[in-house]
């Protein structure tokens, strides 16, 4: 994945909806996106989800309940998610929230199967 340039698509708004847990974010490219707080939690950039190098990512488990509490701009190319479970060192930059909504179907899907081989099934939710 490539980082950001002036061409990268940038959020024009992102807005929470906490009852159902998801967050709604419009590109100024016209995509529009609605990105489970699970997904962004289980897809966190930081090295406690992802480790310090290839195969050494951490599979969350657990995460179908979790909510964010916040929302922090960082600079004008990221903002830093404050979860529910108290996970806050992940910064998602503008390109990297733009490769899960690009994405979202295959990573949910990976990450469905991650956890099936693990032996934790995904809880369904309300």
């Amino acid at each position: 994945m490539s980082g950001l340039t002036p061409d990268s698509p940038r959020p024009t708004a992102i807005k929470l909806h906490q009852a159902s847990k998801l967050l709604e974010i419009h590109f100024d490219n016209d995509t529009e996106c609605m990105l489970s707080c699970e997904m962004l939690r289980v897809y966190s950039p930081s090295a406690e989800v992802r480790g310090h190098g290839a195969g050494q990512e951490v599979l969350q488990i657990g995460k179908e309940e979790v909510n964010i509490a916040a929302i922090e701009p960082v600079g004008n190319y990221a903002v830093k998610l404050v979860f529910s479970d108290g996970h806050d060192t992940g910064l998602y930059s503008w390109d990297y929230l733009y490769y899960l909504a690009e994405n979202y179907q295959a990573l949910w899907l990976e990450y469905i199967g991650k956890l099936d081989a693990a032996g934790h099934p995904r809880k369904e939710t309300n």
